[in-house]
C-alpha cells in the first residue's frame, strides 16, 4: 500500500500542505492549471524560504495583484484603515461590515489579500460572505477533475458544518467570510487536485500540533485553536508546543479531516519522496513547516499477506426505504468503510431483510455506528474485532488512447495474483470519450500486459 505521511509538527494550513505536495514532487505546472481553471482572477507564486535552517517550499496566492498577509498583518492594517475612516452612515454599513470582515483564513502560516478586483466577486460584495452554493457552484464549473472537485467540495462542507454547529443554524443558511475568499478557494482546490496527484491509497497524520494563544477572527478573537478549527479535528490527536500562534487553521483541519484516514506516529514505511511546505512566519528554534513523506507501507513490500486488526459493524434492517439504501452504503464507503456490504435475511415474523456488514478500521468504528443510526432504521449496531489478511497491493498508471488509467495490482510472496484496471478511472474516461466502459478496461489491461510486467 502506497501511503502519505503528514507531520504536523508545526500545524498545517492550506498553503503549508500546498508547499509540501510540490516539494514532494506535484507538478507546479499541474496547480496552475487548477488555478488557470478555475477564472477567478488569482495566480501562485513558489518560492524557496528558510525555517529555522530547513529549506521549504513557500506557496503564496495572489489575487488582483495583491499577495495574502499573515492574519495579524492584515487585521493590524485593517484597524488602521477603520481609524482614518469616516464614521460610516446607515446606507454604508453593509460595506463597511463586509470591509471588516474580509476575508483572512490561515494565521502564522498565511492570510489572504486584501480587497481585488478578482473575477468572482469578492466577500465584501456579500453582505455575509459566500454562501455553501455558491463555492459548490465555482467549484462544480471549473474544469478540473470529477474526484478533486468532489475533494474540494466534502473540504468546504466539513468546515460549513462546523461553522452551522458553532453559529447554531443550518449548513446552507452559513455564509464563509474567511475561507470563502479567493484565495482559500484556490488553496483548497489546488489541495484537492494535488492529493490527487501524489496516486496515493492512503494519507496518514501525526498528532497535530495545534499552537497557542488568542488568534482575531471575522466574528472577534478567539482563543487558539479556533472555535471551528476544534469542531474539525474531533477524534483527532492534538497537542500544544507552547508556540503562541494559531498552527492549525480552519482550512487546514478541513483538509486533515477529508483526507486523512487514521493518525499515528511516523509508519513502518520506505520513503520514496519527501517534501517540506513553510508558513509565512519564522519562529525562533521551532521549524514553521509540515512534512510530507510519501512511500510503500513496509508490511506490503515483499508482497507477502498483511495481518490487521479490523472493526465489523452489523446491524439488521427490515424496514428500511431500498430508495435510502444505496444512499446509506455510498456514505459508509466515503466516510472510511474498508468494505460495505449486505445480504439478504428471513428476520423475526417472517420478515424478509437485510443483515448490512461493514469493514472498518477501528478508529472509524464509532463514526461509522453513528452514521448507522442516523440514516437507517436500525435500533441496534453489532461490533467485533477480528483480524483480516490482506494482499500487497499497490496502483501503476497505464496509457490508453483517451488517459491514464489506474492498474491496482496485488502480489503474494512477490508474485503478482491479480490485477485489474480501477473502476472509477475506467468509467470517467468512458463517459468523457463516450467509448464502451468494457472497451476502456479491455484497453486497459492490454497496454499492462504489453509492458511485460511479472504475473
Amino acid at each position: 500500500m502506497r501511503i502519505a505521511y503528514l507531520e504536523c509538527l508545526s500545524g498545517i494550513s492550506g498553503d503549508m500542505f500546498l508547499g509540501a505536495l510540490v516539494d514532494a514532487g506535484v507538478s507546479r505546472h499541474a496547480l496552475e492549471e487548477t488555478v488557470a481553471a478555475l477564472d477567478v482572477g488569482a495566480r501562485l507564486e513558489f518560492s524557496r524560504v528558510l525555517r529555522s535552517g530547513i529549506s521549504a517550499t513557500k506557496v503564496d496566492v495572489w489575487v488582483g495583484g495583491e499577495k495574502d498577509l499573515p492574519r495579524e498583518e492584515y487585521w493590524a492594517k485593517n484597524k488602521v484603515d477603520e481609524n482614518v475612516a469616516r464614521t460610516p452612515s446607515p446606507a454604508d454599513s453593509d460595506h463597511e461590515h463586509n470591509h471588516r470582515h474580509h476575508h483572512s483564513h490561515e494565521a502564522a502560516h498565511s492570510a489572504p489579500s486584501g480587497p481585488s478586483g478578482a473575477t468572482l466577486a469578492e466577500p465584501q460584495q456579500h453582505g455575509h460572505g459566500r454562501s455553501l452554493a455558491e463555492i459548490r457552484s465555482t467549484i462544480g464549473n471549473s474544469r478540473i477533475g470529477s474526484k478533486a472537485k468532489a475533494t474540494a467540495i466534502a473540504i468546504f462542507e466539513a468546515l460549513g458544518a462546523a461553522e452551522a454547529k458553532i453559529h447554531g443554524t443550518s449548513v446552507e443558511n452559513i455564509h464563509f467570510h474567511e475561507v470563502g475568499a479567493v484565495d482559500a478557494i484556490v488553496d483548497i482546490v489546488c489541495a484537492a487536485v494535488g492529493a490527487e496527484c501524489l496516486q496515493v491509497d492512503e494519507f496518514v497524520c501525526s498528532p497535530l500540533n495545534v499552537g497557542g494563544g488568542m488568534v482575531q477572527c471575522a466574528h472577534g478573537t478567539f482563543p487558539v485553536p479556533a472555535p471551528a478549527t476544534v469542531e474539525l479535528l474531533k477524534d483527532a490527536p492534538v497537542y500544544s508546543s507552547g508556540v503562541q500562534a494559531e498552527l492549525v487553521t480552519p482550512t487546514g483541519a478541513a483538509i486533515v479531516k477529508i483526507l486523512v484516514r487514521r493518525f499515528t506516529a511516523f509508519p513502518e514505511m520506505k520513503i520514496e519522496k519527501s517534501g517540506y511546505g513553510a508558513g509565512s512566519r519564522d519562529f525562533p528554534g521551532h521549524p514553521n513547516v509540515m512534512r510530507l513523506s510519501v512511500g510503500e507501507a513496509v508490511s506490503t513490500l515483499a508482497g507477502k499477506t498483511a495481518s490487521e486488526k479490523i472493526t465489523v459493524l452489523e446491524a439488521n434492517l427490515d424496514d428500511l426505504n431500498p430508495q435510502v439504501f444505496g444512499y446509506v452504503m455510498d456514505r459508509l464507503l466515503a466516510e472510511g468503510a474498508l468494505d460495505a456490504f449486505a445480504i439478504p435475511v428471513q428476520m423475526k415474523k417472517n420478515r424478509p431483510g437485510s443483515l448490512v456488514t461493514v469493514l472498518c478500521r477501528p478508529e472509524d468504528a464509532s463514526k461509522l455506528t453513528e452514521l448507522i443510526f442516523s440514516e437507517t432504521t436500525t435500533l441496534g449496531v453489532r461490533r467485533r474485532e477480528e483480524v483480516r489478511q490482506a494482499l500487497g497491493r499497490r496502483w501503476e498508471n497505464v496509457r490508453t488512447p483517451w488517459g491514464d488509467v489506474r492498474m491496482k495490482i496485488a502480489s503474494m510472496n512477490g508474485s503478482i495474483t491479480n490485477f485489474s484496471p480501477e473502476y472509477e478511472d475506467c468509467r470517467r474516461i468512458a463517459a468523457e470519450h463516450h467509448v464502451p466502459l468494457k472497451t476502456v478496461m479491455q484497453e486497459a489491461t492490454r497496454q499492462y500486459l504489453d509492458k511485460g510486467e511479472p504475473h
